[in-house]
């Protein structure tokens, strides 16, 4: 069979998958579009790469987040909300899937193919019922705005995995803020559309998440809006009177941290335009809003992830705790916050789920945190959590990196060619000082042998992907 018969087959049995993975999600469930119009938009907003001391709210001495400040304010607020994943894409599909990232297909980046190099290292999986899917058999329009990152073409676009609608970059990373590029081409999308929008991404984004808000006005039933920013993402491009600002306000500040602290202070406007833009639609009272990041911030390009230690790519802390919020008015009360419960992307997935009433029968990794936002009493079961990656190049040679977490006890290593050390988080919050495994060998053993049965169990999943 020719490679080309192969990747066709592949797409029909991807397509095949996804049809009775809806099948299923309306049978399970016993509902169907617009059949509830008493339940809460949702709206998360994603951003790229931003650090977890990078807000005004978090210690940043020479950045100024003012409208992310008011709206961590005003909900509640995680301190230990961590990303699946040190990088974009598991993120975003755990996030998508309730799963860890290897049990969802993509242990590592999605790329856009390079000269037949092997770029990338995930597969979104095609027989599980994604996040979009399921809230739709709630009544729930669909919709993503911005980055995409888990895949280029049919049968894994927004639109194919449950996204009604569809606004945005399909790739992964931009080479130009204003051109819109990766290597040369456009994935600027609208639905399956080839669009040259002219203007900054950020700006962008924002102004279409406004346009989709005003078009609710006039629907009866809740949305489901995933808003993806890339920035801060690198390129490191702000636009130019915001580098300006920046470099008046803060004298002295190195330009490499200048035009990082002048791009996020652009993106904090455009999250308090979206912001303003649900109340201006009367829509702010009925939605619920979350905030977070796909990992942390990478440090060669000046990202402040303080107090912790590491950066993105790394399973330090740094590299996987984001700051992360929840807005929801009337239910949350306000400045409350979560300095010790700990949460995962996965788990916003059933936690979306039980706001909109839907069961999540089909298996998953993550746990609802409901109660927790709404106050209640909650004893979670102790749970061992993983993070996994797998990269190519001279650094990480094809072979994954992991993390494991039981309670205050942490297991990890950043690349394949390097030995585990063990943490205690409580009595060592910045990862400084690894006890010896002779010290703490039966914790150790319990977290690598967890680890192996995870990493076993998971390689049931493919994630290799055929280039056509």
């Amino acid at each position: 069979m020719s490679e080309t018969s192969r990747s066709e087959n592949g797409s029909i049995m991807k397509s095949f998958f996804r049809f009775i993975a809806l099948l299923l999600s309306f049978g399970i469930n016993g509902a169907s579009a617009h059949a509830d119009t008493g339940k809460p938009n949702i709206l998360v907003i994603m951003v790229d790469d931003l650090g977890y001391g990078d807000l005004s709210c978090y210690g940043a001495p020479d950045l100024k987040t003012p409208h992310i400040d008011d709206f961590f304010a005003a909900g509640m607020r995680f301190d230990s909300f961590y990303a699946n994943c040190p990088v974009c894409s598991p993120t975003r599909a755990s996030f998508l899937t309730g799963l860890y990232p290897d049990n969802a297909g993509v242990p590592g980046v999605i790329r856009t193919p390079l000269d037949n190099r092997p770029t990338n290292w995930g597969d979104l999986r095609n027989d599980v019922i994604t996040l979009p899917t399921h809230l739709k058999t709630a009544g729930y329009d669909t919709a993503l705005i911005g980055k995409w990152h888990l895949g280029l073409e049919a049968p894994d676009r927004p639109q194919d995995v449950g996204f009604d609608f569809f606004h945005g970059f399909l790739g992964d990373m931009m080479d130009d803020y204003y051109g819109h590029r990766r290597f040369g081409q456009n994935y600027m999308r609208r639905m399956e559309e080839v669009i040259e929008p002219v203007g900054h991404a950020t700006d962008l984004f924002t102004d279409w998440t406004l346009e989709y808000l005003k078009t609710r006005t006039e629907k009866n039933n809740p949305f489901f809006l995933f808003l993806a920013y890339n920035a801060p993402h690198t390129p490191i491009q702000p636009p130019q009177e915001w580098l300006n600002k920046v470099l008046d306000r803060e004298k002295g500040i190195d330009k490499k941290r200048a035009a990082l602290v002048a791009l996020i202070e652009h993106l904090d406007q455009g999250v308090g335009r979206v912001i303003q833009g649900l109340k201006d639609e009367g829509l702010w009272e009925d939605t619920v809003v979350i905030f977070t990041s796909d990992n942390g911030g990478q440090g060669n390009v000046g990202a402040r992830n303080l107090p912790l230690s590491g950066a993105k790519q790394d399973m330090w802390e740094g590299g996987i705790r984001v700051g992360t919020a929840v807005t929801w008015p009337g239910v949350i009360d306000a400045s409350s916050r979560q300095a010790d419960h700990v949460s995962l992307t996965m788990d916003i997935y059933p936690t979306l789920a039980e706001i909109a009433g839907l069961p999540v029968d089909q298996e998953i990794d993550g746990r609802s945190f409901l109660p927790v936002l709404k106050g209640e009493p909650f004893k979670e079961e102790p749970r061992t959590l993983f993070w996994v990656r797998l990269e190519g190049n001279m650094k990480y040679g094809g072979i994954p990196y992991h993390a494991v977490r039981t309670g205050d006890w942490k297991l990890l290593r950043n690349h394949p060619f390097e030995p585990y050390q063990l943490f205690n988080l409580a009595n060592d919050p910045r990862e400084q000082n690894p006890v010896p495994r002779e010290r703490a060998s039966k914790v150790y053993d319990e977290l690598f042998n967890a680890l192996m049965t995870h990493i076993n169990q998971a390689g049931r999943h493919p994630w290799q992907r055929r280039n056509p």
